[in-house]
């Protein structure tokens, strides 16, 4: 073989190889997010502040995008985009962010990395009662589905209500008690079915935001935004306003919430804007026109796998048989239910014409009613 050829042969391997690569960086991405994240909870971070800059931050990385490059295709605002707007920075940035992160804090880094796998099964849940997802009872792979999202919602309840015995993991022999004496953190006291509940009811307002705009571009009124930057961007700012104004509510003069400085807290809000909103919005976008929304989104137990082994390591948590075994059963739920929804994809386009569809679709894609975890989205 020549040399050509071997370049070629390389050429298409790295072709062939860049999805994979991007979904697994984009798994590492995450899976750094509630580490970095629970970290700074139990340094003592306030979780409305931590949303409000991780928000400001996601804004301005996204804005000088959107002005450069949609200033030709970014189309006039009209009331009926800004009420849609200030909706949609309303459930994603404000609410959903505000009680996963909440939930984290009651809970640990693997646990709420494990519940968010619930979310697939409430979005076709909501999907199938709006409408939006078309279930014949017949066919076999919608069976699959239903029992899909059934194993999910157990999988959940298990890891809510069952312990069980300690996971002695070799990196996890330090306790709470001996990372408390080690520094200055102040663990909050767990509470798995209040930070179960929390999670689930962010998952609840990120399924909501996703099934709110696929209604909307089948009423046409986004279809007519194009501009995909343009909107995250505006989204990102609206729930940074929300934000301020929820934060102002609920602490009122607190004013010491609101100080920055260059610790474990700024710099979570830092990685979250940039690493999780900025990156993470740009690679799933790109694998997600080439590959679809089912593909990335198969790979999201993965990031919940290296949670699971670094978290006891950085944070000192316990890992117990009982919510292993209930996460277990989330991701076979998980895995269930994306396979009955891949069957659901019509077979009989070629891959230009299934390209073509997928590039037409808005990033949160409910046609497919699988939506891709960004929580760190905007």
């Amino acid at each position: 073989m020549n040399k050509n050829s071997m370049s070629a042969l390389c050429l298409e391997m790295y072709n062939r190889g860049k999805p994979y690569l991007g979904v697994i960086f984009l798994q590492f991405g995450y899976a750094g997010m509630p580490i970095v994240t629970k970290a700074a909870i139990n340094q003592g971070m306030n979780i409305y502040t931590y949303t409000v800059y991780r928000n400001a931050i996601a804004a301005l990385i996204f804005t000088p995008f959107a002005v450069f490059l949609e200033r030709k295709a970014r189309p006039g605002m009209t009331a009926s985009i800004f009420w849609n707007i200030v909706l949609l920075g309303l459930l994603e940035p404000v609410l959903d962010q505000n009680l996963y992160y909440t939930g984290m804090k009651y809970t640990s880094a693997t646990f709420t990395s494990a519940m968010c796998n619930i979310l697939p099964a409430i979005t076709f849940v909501m999907a199938w009662i709006l409408r939006l997802e078309k279930v014949n009872i017949k066919s076999f792979h919608s069976q699959v589905k239903v029992l899909g999202t059934l194993v999910t919602v157990g999988g959940a309840m298990i890891m809510t209500m069952v312990t069980g015995p300690s996971i002695g993991l070799p990196w996890s022999k330090h306790d709470q008690a001996a990372a408390k004496a080690d520094g200055a953190a102040t663990y909050p006291q767990q509470d798995s079915v209040k930070g179960a509940l929390m999670i689930t009811a962010g998952c609840l307002c990120w399924a909501c935001f996703v099934i709110l705009q696929e209604r909307q571009r089948l009423a046409v009124t986004l279809k007519s935004y194009p501009a995909e930057l343009s909107l995250t961007a505006l989204i990102c700012m609206m729930g940074t306003i929300q934000g301020i104004i929820l934060t102002i509510v609920v602490e009122k003069e607190n004013l010491a919430i609101w100080a920055i400085h260059w610790d474990t807290k700024f710099k979570a809000a830092l990685y979250g804007g940039i690493v999780c909103a900025g990156l993470g919005y740009y690679i799933s976008g790109l694998v997600m026109r080439q590959r679809g929304p089912v593909f990335v989104t198969s790979f999201d137990p993965l990031s919940m796998v290296i949670v699971a082994i670094l978290g006891p390591f950085m944070l000192f948590e316990q890992l117990f048989y009982g919510r292993a075994f209930g996460a277990i059963t989330i991701v076979i739920g998980l895995y269930l239910v994306l396979w009955g929804k891949s069957k659901d994809q019509p077979s009989s386009k070629s891959d230009d014409e299934l390209q073509a569809i997928n590039q037409e679709k808005p990033n949160t894609n409910v046609d497919a009613k699988i939506p891709v975890r960004n929580h760190d989205h905007a």
